[in-house]
Parts: structure tokens; C-alpha cells; sequence
């Protein structure tokens, strides 16, 4: 069991691993360039991520498998989570970087991967759908909040003009806009023509390689001297901390099977591609979020494992 175990993931994460490692070598043989990379980071963040999840939560039924007790949990988890993040921030010195720390310690790859990682075990994830639209929209907010509160680019002005610029981020957030759409649509049952149904799917599958490569060519071995230390503690709370802090809570909850494996890639899985998009985006310059996603995804293929194996080894799933 071990061994499929270790199978599967490697399957589902080495993948990832091995199109950020495309991206940097396309940008040491010149064939993507900073402007390009730039532009390719823009057109994922606008375009491609918010298809991808609009068609994922549009074509969920909502209205069947709603489960209050185990959303509330989800969200709950995420917020406690975010506290942990940003105690951890502060012990980073440079400020500008602090909002980087922040979403890549608590935000997971929950779209990209949740559905795909259920789906693989039980054949349907329902369940997975139900934990995106109680964390996703929290995961974008607080993100917006975070990168721009510590955003270098970050102009002065008044308290308002800060909360302004900062709501504003977060009602024009292109990811936050597909998720509204996709569960509105799914909520009241619009029929989707096959036309838009599979022009939405041809663009959301860009989504991952996409935002993978860029990630991949952006990431500059020099700018990650010194960003070791900070990183492999980002490391330790994504893949360790969390799902050794809530699982136990879940479990005694009574989560089991689907809904328990759909925490677990809530908790623990890597951080996602899509935290570089962000970073980028407000700003930053995203050398501890890119290093961050390259470790927590070559890790977690042994981490979720591990964290299967418990699972499974107590029958609960």
C-alpha cells in the first residue's frame, strides 16, 4: 500500500516539479526572456487560472452534496491557518517580504490539485469542490490583502486610500471573479452550451503548465542565496505543521474517506503556482515564493504520502 501510495504521488507532483525545472532551462537557453516571462505571468493571472476555475466550480452541484458542517470547518481551518502564517511573517525582518511568507505558508494548490488528487482515490470529488468554495475565496482575499499591505510598490496615502485600493484588489481579483461566476452559475443551473464549455476547458487547461513555466523561468538561482532558511520554514508549516495541528480535529469531527482527503490537500498539500502569479502582480518580487513552490511540491510527493499512509493505516479513509 505504501508503495502505490508513493506511486500516486510522485505521479501527481513530480510532474509539476519537472515543468518549473522546463520553464528555468527555456530561460537559460534565451528562449523566454523577462519580457515574455512578464506578459506570460499577466495572461495566466487574468486569464487562464479564473477559466480554470470557473470550470471546475460551474459544472459542481452545490445544491446536492452541501455539507455546512464540513465547510465551516474548511473555513475555519484556512483563517487559523493564515494566523499561523502571519506569526510567522514577523520573524522575517524585511517587511516587503512578509506578505510573500504569508500566502505561500497557508495557500495550497486546492483548485489545481484537489479535485485531480480526490478524483484519482474515489472517482468523483464533490467533496473537493465543496472545500474550494469555502477556502479559495479566502485563500485570493487574503492574499490581496497581504501582498498589498506589503507590496515595495506600495504608494503613501491615508488609511482610506489604502482600504480603497485594497478592496478594490479584491473585487477585481480575475481569480476571485471566476470563482463568484463559476459557483453563481452552478447555484442557479445555467445550462452551458458545448461551445463555451469547451472553449472555457481548452483555456483553463493552460492554467498549470502555464503559470508552471513562468514560475519556473522567473525563479533566479542568485536572488535565493539567503532565502534558504525562511523557505524550509514554510516548508515545515505547509506540509507538516498544519495537517499535524487539524487533522486530528477533523477526524474526531467525524471526516472520513472524501471529506478527509480533501482536507488533507486543503492542509497539506504544496503551495500553488498561482502564489507567484499574485506576487508578481502586486509587486513583488517573488524569489521566496517561487523557491517555496519548487520545495513544497518536490516534498509533498513524500509528505502526502506519509500522511495517506496514517490515514489508511487507522481506516480512515
Amino acid at each position: 500500500m505504501f508503495l502505490e501510495n508513493l506511486r500516486f504521488s510522485l505521479n501527481a507532483t513530480v510532474p509539476v516539479f519537472l515543468m518549473m525545472v522546463f520553464g528555468w532551462i527555456c530561460r537559460k537557453i534565451n528562449l523566454l526572456d523577462d519580457h515574455t516571462t512578464s506578459k506570460l505571468n499577466k495572461f495566466t493571472f487574468t486569464a487562464t487560472l479564473p477559466a480554470l476555475l470557473f470550470s471546475d466550480l460551474s459544472t459542481a452541484d452545490f445544491r446536492a452534496v452541501w455539507d455546512g458542517k464540513f465547510v465551516l470547518f474548511c473555513i475555519c481551518a484556512t483563517l487559523l491557518s493564515v494566523f499561523i502564517a502571519v506569526g510567522y511573517s514577523l520573524l522575517h525582518k524585511e517587511k516587503a517580504e512578509r506578505g510573500e511568507i504569508i500566502q505561500a505558508s497557508y495557500r495550497s494548490s486546492a483548485a489545481v490539485l484537489g479535485i485531480a488528487f480526490v478524483k484519482n482515490i474515489y472517482g468523483e470529488a464533490t467533496m473537493a469542490a465543496l472545500m474550494i468554495a469555502g477556502t479559495v475565496p479566502l485563500y485570493n482575499i487574503i492574499a490581496v490583502i497581504s501582498l498589498s499591505l506589503t507590496s515595495p510598490e506600495k504608494r503613501s496615502g491615508s488609511k482610506k486610500e489604502l482600504f480603497l485600493n485594497t478592496l478594490k484588489g479584491i473585487l477585481t481579483n480575475p481569480i476571485i471573479i471566476g470563482i463568484a461566476v463559476g459557483m453563481t452559475w452552478s447555484l442557479l443551473k445555467i445550462p452551458q452550451p458545448v461551445i463555451l464549455e469547451k472553449s472555457v476547458s481548452y483555456l483553463g487547461n493552460m492554467a498549470t503548465p502555464l503559470s508552471l513555466i513562468a514560475l519556473g523561468a522567473s525563479f533566479k538561482t542568485s536572488d535565493a542565496k539567503g532565502k534558504l532558511p525562511v523557505t524550509l520554514g514554510i516548508v515545515f508549516i505547509k506540509l507538516i505543521l498544519f495537517c499535524g495541528i487539524f487533522l486530528p480535529f477533523a477526524v474526531n469531527f467525524g471526516f472520513r474517506g472524501e471529506k478527509l482527503i480533501a482536507i488533507l490537500v486543503m492542509l497539506g498539500s504544496a503551495t500553488t503556482g498561482s502564489c507567484f502569479v499574485m506576487a508578481k502582480n502586486f509587486g513583488h518580487k517573488g524569489t521566496i515564493t517561487a523557491f517555496a513552490v519548487m520545495l513544497t511540491t518536490l516534498m509533498s510527493a513524500f509528505t502526502l504520502t506519509g500522511w495517506l499512509f496514517v490515514l489508511k493505516t487507522f481506516d480512515y479513509i
